[in-house]
């Protein structure tokens, strides 16, 4: 159903930015604002949002049961049959709303080409609306804060399994494909993203998307893996040692972990990102590692996998209570291995970090 609350905390976000409406296409913030889990396609649909709180839902018939189920009781459906197109149904919710000649952002679940038909077809004026429900959807209530500590303790009883699970003689693959039947003993039926399975030297490309890989005896693996739970998402990273680790591993992987450590215990009342990430990258370059940790130390967690707060270097807004992010600090060694440990954590009242993942971050050996 369409959360009237958000709802009504996206109106006065539109008026401070001067603008009339935005129009939410499929996407994380139409599932965040009206419940819909839907992705984008030829056929438009979504729903208009206007300043005062008032709001019209576009539904090709096509999708019309679907949507007003989600949607339930909105004053006004623009439907729309494949033959006609659906610029005739949303002027119509336009003129509903008394949008035309008006200034009406559009979010990143619109197609550039359904803007532009929607530009020739009547007067508004459109604009760019991708982060008009950012900062709104950066700070987490109660119950989504319990959505996501739920995803996180789901994901920690994966890892814990997987560690007893993964041997030598091993592809990737066959990790990969355990993770579903795992996330379903515990509770859980939906991935975040496709999980990462990275052993060896493939450990080095932070994203690997490989899964061919024959584990084998010293090798260091890097999985990185996720659950949605009620729609929020949980993220997390840890590094698996199959053997005896060597010295320089055991070195490298003590770095890592002291700065994924100085990250969480950055947040701080009055801290940014920007202070997040220089407190867990000062540890890795104090060590001589910087040039092997190229990428930002973390990003928000919420609806959508990656999403605000981004924590990185030029980001000096403080964080608030109820932002959820990870804390992800790594070294990636081309030719010879990576190693990265993530939580997630949320800012608490207080302004400090409770970590949402549990499971250990010290050195764990498969043997």
């Amino acid at each position: 159903m369409i959360r009237k609350e958000r709802v009504d905390r996206l109106a006065r976000e539109l008026q401070s930015r001067g603008l009339d409406a935005i129009y939410i296409g499929p996407s994380s913030d139409l599932e965040y604002i009206g419940g819909l889990d839907t992705h984008p396609d030829e056929r438009v649909r979504g729903l208009m949002v206007d300043k005062n709180g008032g709001c019209f839902a576009m539904t090709p018939l096509l999708y019309k049961e679907e949507i007003v189920n989600a949607f339930g009781d909105v004053p006004f459906y623009a439907e729309w049959n494949d033959h006609e197109g659906f610029t005739g149904a949303f002027r119509r919710g336009c003129e509903r709303l008394g949008l035309l000649g008006g200034r009406v952002a559009f979010n990143d679940g619109v197609r550039a080409v359904d803007m532009l038909a929607i530009r020739d077809a009547m007067n508004i004026q459109l604009f760019n609306g991708q982060d008009v429900l950012a900062l709104l959807r950066s700070v987490k209530d109660e119950e989504e804060l319990d959505n996501l500590r739920e995803a996180a303790r789901m994901i920690d009883a994966v890892v814990d399994k997987l560690f007893l699970f993964i041997r030598p003689g091993m592809k990737e693959r066959d990790v990969v494909k355990k993770i579903p039947e795992l996330l379903e003993e515990a509770g859980c039926t939906e991935i975040s993203f496709s999980p990462i399975v990275a052993s060896g030297p493939n450990g080095s490309m932070p994203h690997y998307g490989g899964d061919q890989r024959v584990i084998q005896e010293r090798d260091v693996i890097i999985l990185d893996l996720g659950c949605r739970y009620k729609s929020y998402c949980s993220d997390t990273s840890r590094t698996f040692f199959v053997g005896e680790p060597t010295r320089e591993q055991r070195e490298v992987y003590e770095i890592v972990r002291r700065a994924q450590a100085a990250g969480e215990a950055a947040v701080q009342p009055g801290a940014t990102g920007q202070d997040v990430d220089r407190a867990a990258r000062a540890v890795i370059e104090e060590a001589g590692y910087g040039k092997y940790f190229f990428n930002r130390v973390g990003h928000g967690v919420g609806i959508a996998v990656h999403e605000n707060p981004y924590i990185i270097e030029g980001n000096d807004r403080p964080l608030l209570p109820g932002n959820v992010f990870s804390v992800e600090p790594g070294i990636y060694i081309e030719g010879k291995f990576g190693m990265r440990v993530e939580n997630l954590v949320a800012v608490k009242s207080d302004g400090t970090a409770e970590a949402l993942n549990k499971t250990t971050r010290e050195m764990r050996i498969i043997r």
